[in-house]
């Protein structure tokens, strides 16, 4: 991502980093879903090195410490916060956008939940994630799909992320440096009573942090007349999400 973008992000995650763990459960539950797919693909017990992209207030990093016996952990993040997350479980903070600083060498685990979809190229992303790994080590990545968020996308919003793929396009990244031991993605959506509350769970999550949108009285009517329009029930609105994954094995 260019510095401009990932400065907004940064800055909109640190906003919500006291208040994403708790209003993030779609992100919650795919870190569930990596840890479970690794244990079911035969994951080993130990890696004697470990490296996390994106870890945020920890939904992956606490789920893959309390599954595995992590030697060496390093976990990455734009946002400063974040060092917490490294202090609880005893992990190096590696502050910084993910492409721009230095890996730590041939790590046996990589892993990375909710955060490729922020980058403008996932594909490269997972490839030098593939050829960082030591022989032998695991991969284990989710972003989001295409079908993510699409009732913002329906009414104009500005916050989609970048890298938005499939599941098949995370195996074609990687494909002839690791064998796939799972991809897969789903869909499921989010009810709000109102689009307000849409709006209030990304402030929440952070997740708008490429929106430039500045409110008005107006702009805001527009916004919920539009939303309930497509997407209302007598239940409310939806949110859609479109989590995909993958987890791969390097040969060696």
């Amino acid at each position: 991502m260019n510095v401009q973008i990932a400065d907004r992000i940064q800055r909109s995650f640190s906003r919500s980093f006291r208040s994403y763990h708790s209003s993030a459960s779609q992100q919650a539950k795919i870190a569930d879903r990596l840890v479970h797919e690794m244990r079911a693909g035969g994951a080993p017990h130990r890696f004697a090195t470990g490296l996390e992209f994106g870890c945020g207030t920890g939904h992956l990093t606490h789920r893959v410490c309390s599954a595995f016996d992590i030697g060496q952990l390093t976990v990455n993040d734009l946002s400063p916060e974040a060092a917490e997350t490294a202090t609880a479980v005893g992990a190096d903070f590696l502050c910084g956008d993910a492409k721009i600083v230095e890996w730590p060498f041939q790590p046996k685990l990589i892993t990375s939940a909710s955060m490729v979809q922020w980058l403008h190229d996932p594909a490269t992303f997972l490839q030098r994630a593939a050829k960082a790994l030591a022989p032998g080590g695991w991969l284990a990545v989710s972003g989001f799909g295409p079908e993510q968020y699409r009732e913002l996308v329906k009414v104009g919003s500005t916050a989609k992320a970048p890298g938005l793929c499939r599941s098949e396009d995370l195996a074609a990244a990687v494909e002839g440096q690791l064998e796939i031991i799972s991809c897969g993605e789903n869909i499921s959506a989010l009810h709000f009573d109102t689009p307000r509350g849409v709006l209030n769970h990304l402030r929440r999550t952070g997740v708008n942090g490429r929106a430039q949108k500045v409110w008005t009285k107006t702009s805001l009517a527009q916004f919920t007349e539009q939303y309930v329009r497509h997407f209302g029930d007598d239940d409310g609105v939806t949110l859609t999400y479109n989590p995909t994954w993958i987890v791969a094995r390097k040969h060696g």
